[in-house]
């Protein structure tokens, strides 16, 4: 059996044998990045083009991005289709959208929320003793992004920047409820895990709870997210009336009561409404 002979190279070294053809120095050559993380990358950098200059058209932003008038043109029509570039057509030149806008105005409000909302917190955790937080909608859950805790709080569990359940939560009903109809119904039809007895996972039952709690002005939440534990929230509103978030008062079942729980309604619902005034509601 004939063997396949190697070739030598120009400098009469077979190719095989060359250090950067072995198998064990191509593993460490470095992998060059994956084209969709190339794409996002240059995607990025024209919409801070345009944020620096205003508008450009397709061969300045190609030129800046070091790539072929096609590359940049295929980049611009994918922004475009998702609202995050405009085209000024009677000069052809590009401009951020209105989408950008809408990115900047929700990481705005989580902004705004956090920093309005910090000595609400503090002030209503120290009336009531017990631990307060503001909770905003992340796709289908509550994170809370602020947390405030009394001197009779008992537990240094700390809510902050967790992902709750809506349906089992005070904070989730309180979001969940003020969803426009097509989504709430597409999130209350779905298979709701049960975390503990007390968690309401049907459809007709939860419906009904969101329905009071929209005309109460609250939610409440005993042991439905982990056994022993209670809570109240009331929404938080933007300037337009928009329910943006949710402030929430929780505390152990022993030490929230029924008469106590209603009493921190009214306490955290007065809080709520201040926050809401300080987001710009009721002006």
């Amino acid at each position: 059996m004939t063997g396949t002979r190697k070739q030598p190279d120009q400098n009469g070294e077979p190719r095989e044998d060359r250090p950067e053809n072995r198998p064990d120095a191509r593993e460490k050559q470095p992998k060059a990045a994956p084209a969709s993380v190339q794409s996002v990358d240059r995607a990025v950098s024209v919409l801070e083009i345009l944020a620096r200059l205003g508008e450009a058209g397709v061969t300045e932003i190609a030129d800046e991005l070091g790539v072929h008038k096609s590359t940049a043109f295929r980049l611009l029509g994918v922004l475009e289709n998702r609202g995050l570039v405009g085209q000024a057509k009677d000069r052809g030149k590009y401009f951020l959208g209105a989408g950008v806008l809408r990115l900047a105005g929700a990481a705005a409000v989580r902004l705004d929320i956090s920093q309005e909302g910090g000595p609400v917190c503090r002030d209503l955790a120290d009336e009531l003793g017990e631990t307060v937080n503001i909770a905003i909608l992340d796709d289908d859950a509550a994170v809370n992004i602020m947390q405030a805790r009394g001197p009779a709080s008992v537990t240094a569990q700390n809510w902050l920047g967790r992902r709750t359940p809506l349906h089992a939560t005070s904070s989730g009903k309180i979001l969940l409820a003020h969803l426009p109809t097509t989504l709430r119904e597409g999130l209350v039809a779905r298979t709701l895990p049960r975390l503990t007895e007390h968690t309401v996972t049907g459809t007709v039952a939860l419906r009904g709870e969101l329905e009071a709690v929209v005309d109460q002005g609250y939610a409440i939440a005993v042991e439905e997210l982990e056994v022993g534990l209670a809570a109240v929230a009331a929404p938080v509103r933007a300037h337009d009336g928009k329910v943006i978030g949710a402030l929430s008062a929780s505390g152990p079942v022993y030490r929230l009561t029924e008469d106590r729980l209603t009493e921190l309604a009214k306490r955290t619902v007065a809080a709520a409404v201040e926050l809401s005034r300080r987001m710009g509601y009721g002006f």
